[in-house]
Formats: C-alpha cells, sequence, structure tokens
C-alpha cells in the first residue's frame, strides 16, 4: 500500500508539472507571472500529495492567510510532505526558499526552478545570505509573499530544532509580518530513507502575525526567539506532539 502511495503521488506531481511546464516556458522572461501561475498548479500538486499520502489533515487559522496581505509564512520542518503541504496552503503569490539539493528531486526540484523560486546554498553562508537579501528586495518590490522552514533542515524525531537567521535577515529587508504555520502529526508520516508512508492524523495551524516593522539588526538573536518562541508555545500546548 504504501508503495502504492507513493507512486500515486509522483504521478499526481508528475502530470501536473507536464502540464504546466510548457506555460512556465512561454514565460521565461516574466519571473512574476511564472511563480503566480505555478502557485495555481503546486496548489493542485500540494493537495495531491498529501491526499495519496492518506493523511487527514484539519487546517486551523486560515483567517491569518490572505493574498492581499503580504507575509512571511514560516513552518516548522517534521516531514518531506512539509513541501507539499506549504505549497497548497500558502496563498497565490509566494515564493519558496529551499536548499540547493531541491533541484535533484524528480519533478518537484525542476518545476522549482522553473517556476523561479529560490534555492540557498546552505554550506556556504555567504552566498547563501546574498540569495536572500536579493530575494527579499524581489518580493518587496512586487508584493509578493515568502515561505521558509527555518529550522533548515528536517526534525527527525518532531522535536522543534534551533531556527537559522534566514528569516530575520529577511524580514529585516522587508518589514513583512512573519506567521507561523504550526504542523503537529507529519513527523512520523514518511520517514528518511524508508518507502514506508504510515497515514496519520495532521493539524496545520496557522498562527496571528509576528509584526517586524521595529526589529533591529542588533536583535538579531532575541527576534529570532521570539519566532521560535512561538513555535515552542503552540507545539507544547498540543496533546499529540509526535503523533
Amino acid at each position: 500500500m504504501s508503495l502504492l502511495r507513493l507512486a500515486a503521488g509522483l504521478l499526481c506531481t508528475g502530470a501536473l508539472v507536464a502540464a504546466m511546464t510548457p506555460l512556465l516556458l512561454l514565460l521565461m522572461p516574466w519571473r512574476v507571472a511564472r511563480i503566480r501561475v505555478t502557485n495555481v498548479f503546486v496548489t493542485a500538486i500540494g493537495r495531491s500529495v498529501v491526499w495519496c499520502s492518506g493523511c487527514r489533515v484539519t487546517v486551523v487559522g486560515l483567517e491569518h492567510v490572505s493574498a492581499d496581505r503580504p507575509a512571511i509564512y514560516a513552518c516548522n520542518h517534521t516531514s518531506i510532505l512539509d513541501a507539499f503541504t506549504t505549497i497548497w496552503l500558502t496563498p497565490r503569490g509566494t515564493v519558496g526558499v529551499a536548499k540547493k539539493e531541491v533541484i535533484f528531486y524528480p519533478f518537484y526540484g525542476q518545476a522549482w526552478w522553473l517556476a523561479g523560486h529560490v534555492f540557498v546554498d546552505r554550506g556556504r553562508t555567504e552566498r547563501a545570505k546574498a540569495a536572500l537579501r536579493k530575494t527579499a528586495a524581489f518580493i518587496r518590490a512586487n508584493g509578493l509573499h515568502l515561505c521558509i522552514l527555518p529550522e533548515g533542515t528536517r526534525s527527525e524525531t518532531g522535536e522543534l530544532l534551533a531556527f537559522k537567521k534566514g528569516i530575520v535577515h529577511i524580514a529585516l529587508e522587508t518589514k513583512l509580518p512573519i506567521v507561523p504555520m504550526v504542523t503537529v502529526g507529519l513527523a512520523g508520516v514518511w520517514r528518511r530513507g524508508s518507502w514506508r508512508v504510515r497515514p496519520a492524523d495532521v493539524t496545520i495551524t496557522f498562527l496571528a502575525p509576528i509584526a517586524t516593522t521595529a526589529w533591529t539588526e542588533e536583535r538579531m538573536d532575541a527576534q529570532l526567539e521570539e519566532v521560535r518562541d512561538t513555535f515552542v508555545r503552540a507545539l507544547s500546548a498540543s496533546p499529540r506532539l509526535l503523533a
């Protein structure tokens, strides 16, 4: 059954990527248009893959999500499926940030590149900072959103890891509010290196935006902990943190 679920998810992704690729090639000179077109398709991709996984998803706090209010969406990272829940639930006009290795993921990585989303080299800090600064200027100039996984890597246990400073750099450059996207229940669904998918009940909660207009470079560590503490409190309040 797990292999069937994985195959179905891959087929859904491949079919939708194949359908949108000609459009993206036609729109190559216009990055904003590519991002918006891709957002339409990847909403379907994300929803389809999560459905194929067998997970039962409850979404809370959608009043904090709006295509008309540019924001930085930050999600905790416990599963490869976070890549699909984020593209499903973040609003149209969202630019994603991913590690450079994602480009090698079948279908998904190539679509990410064609769409004009962002790759960062986690092993080269200065290059990663430069990419984030450039991305900040781009989203600010075009009234777009950003989605980022501030832990930078997947937690194997479901427990929250330390946050990287990239999210603060983006906030300082854009002054956009940060909307926490707290995911509970995906930690054991699809483990690294496994072909087995274990369907689970999943809750995704969008919390009230965190204002960043008064943030300063001198208080980067405190501001980073402010964001992380919001996740800590929300996860601690969950009765099934590692469901």
